[in-house]
Order: C-alpha cells, then sequence, then structure tokens
C-alpha cells in the first residue's frame, strides 16, 4: 500500500512474507500494513512475497528505487529464523543491493524475534492481550 502524498519520504517499510496459493492467506500482512499506515499517515509501506504470491520483493524495490526513495526497511513476517529467513532472503536482498547501490536497504530481525512480539503471544495465548 501506497499512501498518497504530496512529498516523496526518504524510507519505505516493506513487509515481507512466504507466500501462499490461498489468496485469503495474506489478509494479516495486509492488515498490519493498514494499520501502520493508520497509525502514520506518512508511512510507505508495501508488501512483498517470498513465493507463489505477488509482488515479489525485488519488483516492490524496483518500484521503491523508481520514486525516488533512499533508504527501504524490510521486516521479515516470520515467527522463527527458518532458512528463507536466514539464507533465501539475505541473498536477495545482496542480489538486488549489488545491482541497485544509491537505494540503502535495511533487513530487520523477524518479526518473531521480538520480544514485544513474545510477550503479545504469551498474552494471547493466557487470554490477556489487550483487545483492539
Amino acid at each position: 500500500m501506497t499512501p498518497t502524498l504530496t512529498h516523496t519520504p526518504s524510507t519505505a517499510i516493506v513487509l515481507f512474507a512466504h507466500g501462499s496459493r490461498d489468496p485469503l492467506w495474506r489478509a494479516p500482512i495486509d492488515a498490519v500494513a493498514q494499520a501502520m499506515a493508520v497509525q502514520q499517515a506518512d508511512c510507505w509501506v508495501r508488501c512483498a512475497f517470498l513465493e507463489l504470491m505477488q509482488p515479489d520483493l525485488p519488483t516492490v524495490l524496483d518500484d521503491l528505487a523508481a520514486q525516488g526513495l533512499q533508504r527501504v526497511r524490510i521486516l521479515p513476517m516470520f515467527l522463527g529464523v527458518g532458512r528463507h529467513a536466514r539464507e533465501d532472503l539475505p541473498a536477495l536482498v545482496a542480489q538486488w543491493q549489488a545491482q541497485h547501490p544509491d537505494l540503502r536497504l535495511e533487513l530487520a530481525a523477524p518479526v518473531g524475534e521480538h520480544p514485544a512480539m513474545t510477550r503479545l503471544m504469551a498474552q494471547i495465548a493466557l487470554g490477556t492481550a489487550p483487545e483492539a
């Protein structure tokens, strides 16, 4: 989701997820992007997928670079660090970065490794999480 802005921000955030053949699978990722846009109106946030869904990461990065972005933060929407987060994604980012050295890419740790996410998942499991 790219908000309509009167200026081009210098930074965008890409929510990077695995993807699925089921089109409904992406709904939670899209919901996070929408919540981000509501919380910070000038935030450019896009979703990208490793496989089985579009757009893929190179397509999103190409689009952001063409719009004049200077920095992109990529947040892997994975609960754990498996082969995709440990090997595939860093290789994909390095390959794209080598071809586009002017755009600074920051690869964040997977969302599931964040202590706040661990606490929230525990609260959800216990039934003590705050309701929306």
